[in-house]
């Protein structure tokens, strides 16, 4: 029973894969069908649903002029997987909703530097790097959402953390916070970097027994970030310096998640001060469940990844373009 209490917010693997090797076996026919129903659910959209996942689109491919792929760009196929077999999954079937034939340079992994040419990726440096264009890739270990039963109120006056200290920043901030009477933070990693900071795993639900939940960058963004965001306690975390699907720059401090010092200095004070504000903390986490809604609406997610595509394969010469214009207009 623990065990299945410490897997309930997290989507199994074996589910997952088995799931998306049934849908690959689907003929192209369906999936064309599925491309042309998305389009007519986006005029069917209000206003404001319209202008919100238009300006998603935008803003995950940033770059407005056409460009060239080189020859060396081929099309994704189900076998040339080699390693990162989530990402290639992912990408695949979100491919397969167009012709076969159309190419797409790819980057799988963490890495965040800015490739030459426009590139599908997960994550991207925050600010200016128009040629990294963000996709909804690994799927199974960054999108996770929390079905939180536990009230703010309810639950301990205390911060939790526990991840693998796999930078620097993560280091500085055990060593300062390791001891503190309201923190519960640690690593928790098969093979720990630093043993002197070493604690129990705990599980989702385990952590959301906890008023706050710290959110820290690794080499990207923070897997935790949308579960946090998802559930009834409230997110601590610096301003981030990447960014996903999820638009982690769209999120707003004192609106989404309470800012953290760079240095995490100010730790004591801002949960002593939720705890004595607990309006202003339920203010917060409504902002928060508002800013996840639109990342549940699985038929939205799909409609916004397929004009990320379409507009990825018209400015590369390879289709038709849509009539954006007509579309902007009614937003």
């Amino acid at each position: 029973m623990a065990f299945l209490a410490r897997r309930r917010h997290k989507n199994l693997r074996l589910a997952y894969f088995l799931g998306r090797v049934a849908r690959l076996a689907l003929p192209r026919s369906y999936w064309n069908g599925r491309r042309r129903a998305g389009l007519e659910r986006l005029e069917q959209l209000d206003q404001a649903g319209r202008a919100l996942l238009l300006a998603r689109v935008e803003h995950y491919l940033l770059r407005r002029e056409p460009f060239e792929l080189p020859p060396e760009v081929q099309p994704l196929r189900l076998w040339s997987a080699r390693s990162q077999r989530n990402y290639h999954h992912d990408l695949l079937e979100l491919l397969r909703y167009f012709p076969p034939h159309l190419r797409a340079a790819y980057r799988f992994g963490d890495e965040t530097d800015p490739p030459a040419i426009p590139t599908l990726v997960k994550a991207r440096a925050i600010g200016g790097d128009t040629n990294s264009v963000l996709l909804k890739l690994n799927r199974v270990r960054h999108f996770t959402f929390a079905d939180d039963r536990r009230t703010f109120e309810g639950k301990r006056p205390t911060l939790v953390w526990r991840g693998r200290v796999n930078r620097p920043h993560r280091r500085e901030f055990l060593e300062r916070w390791f001891q503190h009477p309201l923190c519960d933070v640690g690593e928790a990693h098969h093979s720990p970097r630093t043993p002197q900071f070493v604690k129990p795993f705990l599980g989702i639900d385990e952590q959301l027994e906890h008023r706050f939940v710290l959110s820290i960058e690794g080499h990207d963004v923070a897997t935790n970030l949308k579960w946090i965001l998802s559930s009834n306690s409230l997110c601590f975390m610096r301003r981030p310096r990447f960014e996903t699907w999820f638009l982690e720059s769209w999120l707003r401090p004192g609106e989404h998640y309470v800012e953290l010092a760079d240095d995490f200095s100010d730790l004591a004070e801002k949960i002593e001060h939720y705890n004595a504000h607990p309006a202003e903390a339920q203010r917060i986490l409504a902002n928060a469940h508002a800013f996840v809604a639109p990342f549940r609406d699985e038929a939205q997610e799909e409609l916004v990844s397929l004009l990320v595509l379409q507009r990825y394969f018209e400015l590369s010469g390879q289709v038709a373009p849509l009539d954006w214009a007509t579309l902007k207009s009614r937003a």
